[in-house]
C-alpha cells in the first residue's frame, strides 16, 4: 500500500492503523459486505467504521473479533495476527518519547516515532547526510542554506539541533538500532557550510562506520546512474509481530509511505542493488579518509 501521510484535525492516520484498516477492508469486500453491515455488527456508525478502515482511530480487540465473526474469519492465526496488529498500533499511538519535548512538524512526527521503535533501517541518500549521522554544524549549515528556506521547520536552530541529536541516541541504545547507509558521492562533495562543516562531518561518518551496528557504504560517481537517484528512501523494519517493513520516501514538498507488500519489497530490492554497486565498507571508509585529507591545509 502506498499512501501520503494524512492528518485530520488532531488525529493522525498511522502506518500500522492503515495496514490494519486495509486488511479489514479486504476481508469485508471478500465477504460481500458494506460498511453499513460492519457498523450494525459493532453497534456503531458507518463513520466510525470508515475511520477504522482508514487508520484514523485505534481499534479495540472486541471490534476486531466482531468483524472477524461477521466476515466469517475463523482461522486462529489470521484473527490473532489482526489482534496483534491492533495491539501494537494502540501501543504505538500512546507511546511517549523524546520527540514530545520538541515541535516536530507534519510527517516527521510519525517518522521519528517509527524510527525509535524500529530494529533496523536501510537508508539510501543521494543528496544529504542522513539525519542519524549529521553533526550539529552540518544541521545548522543546512538550515541556513537558501534551498532550506521554503521547508524550514519553525523550531529554533538550537532546539532543532537538540532534537536531531536526540534522534541519534537510538544508535547507542540497548539494543541499538541496526543502520545500513548507502550515500551517493555527491553528498560528500557538496557540504553546506563549506570545508569547515565538511571536515567535522567526514570525521563523524568515519566514527559512525566503526560502530558494530552501522554499515556505511559510498556509491561513487563511477557507479553510473540508477533509479535511486530520483530521491532518498528509508526501509524501516520492526521486531513486533504483524509490523511489516515500512518505506519512507522523501522528495521536495512531498513525502509518502509505502507499507508492506510488493511496494516495500521493491524498495528493499532497490536498496540492495544500489548497495551491491557501491564501494564495500572498507573502501568506503578509505574514501572518507581520502576526502578528509584533501581538505587539510
Amino acid at each position: 500500500m502506498t499512501t501520503d501521510q494524512p492528518m485530520q484535525g488532531n488525529s493522525t492516520s498511522t502506518v500500522l492503523g492503515r495496514r490494519l484498516g486495509g486488511e479489514l477492508i479486504k476481508l469485508r469486500i471478500a465477504a460481500g459486505l458494506t460498511q453499513t453491515h460492519a457498523a450494525k455488527a459493532l453497534t456503531a456508525s458507518t463513520t466510525k467504521v470508515a475511520k477504522m478502515e482508514r487508520g484514523w482511530v485505534p481499534v479495540r480487540d472486541p471490534d476486531v473479533r466482531a468483524l472477524c465473526e461477521l466476515y466469517r474469519i475463523h482461522d486462529p492465526g489470521m484473527v490473532g495476527g489482526l489482534l496483534e496488529l491492533a495491539r501494537v498500533d494502540r501501543e504505538r499511538r500512546k507511546a511517549k518519547g523524546w520527540w514530545d519535548d520538541f515541535t516536530i512538524p507534519g510527517v516527521m512526527q510519525e517518522y521519528v516515532a517509527l524510527e525509535s521503535a524500529a530494529t533496523a533501517i536501510k537508508t539510501w541518500q543521494p543528496a544529504f547526510v542522513p539525519g542519524l549521522l549529521q553533526t550539529p554544524d552540518y544541521v545548522r549549515a543546512l538550515r541556513l542554506s537558501p534551498a532550506a528556506a521554503m521547508t524550514k521547520s519553525p523550531e529554533p536552530d538550537d532546539k532543532f539541533v537538540e532534537a536531531r541529536l536526540a534522534r541519534q541516541r537510538r544508535l547507542h541504545d540497548d539494543p541499538p538500532l541496526s543502520l545500513r547507509v548507502t550515500i551517493y558521492e555527491a553528498v560528500l562533495r557538496n557540504f553546506p557550510g563549506g570545508s569547515t562543516t565538511a571536515k567535522g562531518q567526514l570525521e563523524e561518518l568515519v566514527k559512525a562506520a566503526d560502530l558494530p551496528n552501522v554499515a556505511l557504504r559510498v556509491f561513487p560517481f563511477a557507479g553510473g546512474t540508477h533509479s535511486g537517484l530520483n530521491g532518498s528512501f528509508n526501509v524501516i523494519s520492526f521486531a513486533a509481530p504483524g509490523a511489516m517493513d515500512v518505506v519512507y520516501v522523501e522528495a521536495p514538498f512531498a513525502q509518502r509511505w509505502v507499507e508492506g507488500g510488493q511496494g516495500a519489497a521493491a524498495y528493499d530490492e532497490l536498496f540492495e542493488k544500489i548497495t551491491e554497486c557501491a564501494l564495500d565498507e572498507q573502501e568506503s571508509v578509505s574514501f572518507l579518509h581520502k576526502l578528509r585529507k584533501e581538505l587539510s591545509p
